[in-house]
């Protein structure tokens, strides 16, 4: 398991930060995003998209549970927030969706349990107010690689973010 630590500045810059993940997406990937309420999932998500050359309004998908968007690369943004039961997440035919795209899943450590031990765990969380950075829309995001597939594009990912 591979970790990287990174701040951004703000809602564009975490989208930035994702259009640098979404650069080194392929078919088949799966990437988890966990964080609080209202931390910035959906906007890491938009710019994931909008790097794959998705046209359409990306929004949160919390009572859809699934939105597909066509781009360079199909991309399924899954938000299991209102799952009721681990068991679920097989209804939403995840293996279909890592076959035919990308797939992000916005509150997945909820399900981790369910889905294969091959992805890119994105944690996005607030900067504490009394870190000399601070400024509300400031976050630190944490990227692990589990398993196999994100490993080799890890180095790639933390040499984009330092420049």
């Amino acid at each position: 398991m591979t970790s990287a630590a990174f701040r951004t500045a703000g809602v564009e810059d975490t989208r930035s930060a994702a259009a640098v993940v979404a650069s080194l997406a392929r078919r088949g990937d799966l990437i988890l995003l966990v964080g609080e309420l209202g931390v910035g999932k959906t906007a890491f998500v938009q710019g994931f998209a909008r790097e794959l050359g998705v046209t359409s309004p990306v929004t949160s998908p919390t009572f859809t549970l699934v939105h597909r968007y066509e781009g360079k690369h199909v991309l399924h943004h899954v938000d299991v927030y209102r799952l009721e039961r681990l068991s679920e997440v097989t209804d939403l035919g995840l293996p279909e969706m890592l076959d035919e795209g990308i797939t992000v899943i916005e509150w997945g450590d909820a399900v981790r349990p369910a889905l294969p031990a091959d992805f890119l765990e994105v944690r996005l969380s607030y900067v504490d107010d009394t870190d000399p950075t601070y400024t509300d829309d400031a976050r630190d995001l944490m990227l692990t690689v589990v398993g196999p597939s994100w490993s080799a594009r890890a180095g790639t990912i933390r040499a984009a973010w330092e420049r």
